[in-house]
């Protein structure tokens, strides 16, 4: 992580919604590696699993590198589509801090609701899976702000980062699958509106998304590692603009850090594009810019991986 936000967020409280596993547990860690306490929710524990069906990440585990990194990690079981839920967490983070700095609607954990292959009519998807989908991506969003806004904007400088996939211009295309398409434009204008009404408060919104993001899912369904990562270009040569969780997360933590952060409210922004405003890289000293890469690449151009590194 860039020297510059190490211990820069010490005193500040932030609650990470969704961070069990992938860029959300990633931004996280690096929040913590720069001082600040983590409140992480999600609702995969080490006594119970979620739907994703995925064990082998916990919200115990991602409080636990929190607090490694050098920042304290609580973890939190939530379902942020139980607004009760949601309210008593925010009621936890009152009492024991009377204070909200940063919050990150990170709350997905729709993947498994993809039917394959893209293209398809909306009306050959299920309906059950698409609305859920909708449920996870949109609803699960606006009830974590719903509680979570009135104690963030009790004071001057609180900021809100709205995670999805793909950026505003990127998202202009049409995402080839209807409730997906919903799910993942939601959050970019949730966050432009929240800019409007955040304004007179003094604090900001912003959505912001990874790029081609080498998560413990894509890891698994590729056969690699962080450490072997660049063997599966060869099943998918875009993979090559890949990046990790920890470059996702040094954004986060460089954007929450900046001084001059509400600059960028209202704006959807990605790791690659802040790489270049603030300088951080991803682990192995480069910084890839996959939204820039996707682009071009169905622009019809022939990118070059250095050319977005």
């Amino acid at each position: 992580m860039d020297v510059s936000t190490q211990g820069a967020l010490a005193g500040k409280i932030a609650l990470v919604a969704g961070a069990t596993r992938g860029a959300s547990r990633a931004m996280a860690v690096e929040l913590g590696r720069a001082g600040a306490t983590v409140y992480v929710t999600g609702r995969t524990t080490r006594e119970k699993a979620s739907e994703v069906g995925r064990s082998t990440e916990t919200i115990e585990e991602t409080a636990e590198l929190v607090t490694a990194a050098g920042g304290t990690g609580i973890a939190v079981p939530t379902d942020h589509l139980e607004p009760q839920r949601v309210r008593e967490l925010v009621e936890r983070i009152d009492q024991a801090h009377g204070r909200l700095d940063l919050l990150i609607n990170g709350v997905w954990g729709g993947d498994h609701l993809i039917e394959w292959p893209f293209g398809k009519k909306m009306w050959e998807y299920d309906l059950d899976r698409g609305l859920r989908m909708l449920r996870l991506g949109i609803d699960a969003h606006l009830i974590t702000s719903r509680y979570a806004l009135p104690l963030l904007t009790r004071r001057p400088g609180g900021l809100v980062i709205e995670v999805t996939d793909g950026t505003a211009e990127y998202n202009a295309r049409y995402r080839d699958h209807l409730y997906f398409d919903l799910a993942k434009y939601a959050p970019i204008r949730l966050a432009f509106g929240l800019a409007e009404e955040l304004r007179d408060l003094g604090c900001a919104a912003v959505s912001f998304s990874p790029g081609f993001l080498r998560s413990e899912t894509m890891l698994e369904h590729y056969g690699v590692t962080e450490e072997n990562w660049r063997e599966a270009i060869e099943q998918e040569p875009n993979f090559c603009i890949s990046e990790s969780p920890a470059y996702v997360g040094r954004a986060v933590a460089a954007l929450a850090a900046d001084p001059e952060r509400a600059r960028w409210s209202g704006q959807s922004l990605s790791s690659g594009q802040l790489a270049r405003v603030y300088g951080f890289t991803d682990l192995d000293g480069t910084q890839p810019d996959g939204w820039r890469f996707f682009m071009d690449h169905e622009a019809g151009k022939e990118p070059k991986e250095e050319d977005y590194r």
